[in-house]
């Protein structure tokens, strides 16, 4: 930008490739960093960030610092924020709002600060709302920004704000494709995909994996005496105790299967943990009512189960695990290599059951 009241060919060129940018971005973090990368260059600026709102905290937290930052100043904060009492014009959904370093207030205080000269900042709208802010800046000596540069901030800005809904709308099929919709566990295609990251440690680093395996008892009963609307609530106040119980086990996923099937799947914690936390989840969940307890089968390459050259075999165990202790009526966790049973059970199935390795029901407690 030449400071006059027409854009370069520069500037004109660098919108175009941040709309390709955001486009082609698939995260959050991809999505700001190409925003403020684009937006420095659209607006001929040395600097550019981008701040979400966080209402709940009542302050504006940076995500991304493109450009020349000043020591302290990070690409990606973990925790850079600023109250929101200071910046009360990004609540009137105004602007744009132009400050130099002689200015009054936070704005131009900040500038002083950080060495710079001027700054020019943009509300970003989405879905109507006010989202967050983008922030471009100059530093000393350089012109400041004039109000066709701050028009064409504008229109940066809505190229940005489209960006950032799509961003939202991919985050949000990615939570759909990989959540079960009624207890908010990871899914089955999540527990595939965990887990297959998971042998590849083990068969590289000798990583400990661990599967718990269970099975709510008596669901059947339940939706014949409360309708399946009283299934779904023991499956939801399952899946919240073996969320809690996972959340003791350092790098565990908890995971409902389908139907009234769920799993722990644990990465690096020794099985006797594992074990451990089975146990106390089969005692915590003999108490929810209606109901009738759980069958809990464990599978753990931290025992003596063989070779695990897949997680085929893995669920198969801990499958076979749990359809002992179903049969067995055990209040506990029966544990494959520990329990000579369920370990043959793995390998010869008794007849007419297949080795289904968590096919699954569909989702929700009818059947």
């Amino acid at each position: 930008m030449t400071g006059n009241d027409r854009p370069s060919d520069e500037s004109l060129r660098a919108v175009v490739e941040l709309a390709r940018a955001l486009a082609d971005a698939t995260t959050l973090r991809e999505t700001v960093g190409a925003a403020a990368a684009g937006a420095r260059r659209a607006l001929d600026a040395s600097f550019a960030s981008v701040s979400v709102w966080e209402r709940e905290h009542g302050r504006l937290r940076v995500l991304v610092n493109d450009g020349e930052r000043t020591p302290g100043e990070e690409e990606f904060p973990p925790d850079e924020s600023y109250p929101l009492r200071d910046f009360p014009e990004l609540v009137s959904a105004g602007g744009p709002w132009t400050a130099a370093a002689d200015s009054p207030g936070p704005r131009g205080e900040g500038l002083r600060r950080q060495g710079r000269g001027s700054c020019l900042v943009v509300p970003l709208l989405v879905h109507g709302q006010t989202w967050g802010e983008l922030y471009v800046a100059r530093p000393r000596g350089a012109a400041a920004f004039t109000p066709y540069e701050a028009a064409l901030a504008a229109a940066v800005s809505a190229v940005v704000a489209a960006g950032l809904a799509q961003s939202e709308r991919l985050t949000e099929a990615q939570r759909l494709a990989f959540t079960d919709p009624l207890t908010g566990l990871a899914n089955r295609r999540a527990l595939d995909l965990r887990l297959d990251e998971a042998v590849a440690r083990h068969r590289a680093e000798g990583t400990v994996i661990s599967l718990v395996v269970c099975d709510v008892n008596g669901l059947k009963e339940v939706n014949d005496s409360f309708g399946h609307a009283g299934g779904d609530r023991l499956l939801e106040r399952f899946g919240k105790l073996l969320s809690l119980h996972g959340a003791a086990l350092p790098d565990t996923v908890a995971a409902r299967l389908g139907g009234d099937e769920f799993c722990l799947l644990s990465v690096g914690p020794p099985a006797d943990d594992v074990v451990r936390t089975a146990t106390e989840l089969c005692a915590r969940a003999a108490s929810l009512k209606p109901g009738q307890g759980v069958a809990c089968g464990v599978a753990s390459t931290g025992d003596p189960i063989g070779p695990v050259p897949s997680g085929r075999r893995l669920l198969r165990l801990a499958d076979a695990a749990q359809y002992a202790a179903k049969a067995a009526g055990s209040e506990g966790p029966v544990v494959a290599g520990r329990d000579g049973e369920a370990t043959r059970l793995a390998d010869d199935p008794p007849r007419g059951r297949s080795r289904r390795a968590f096919r699954g029901r569909q989702a929700g407690s009818r059947g």
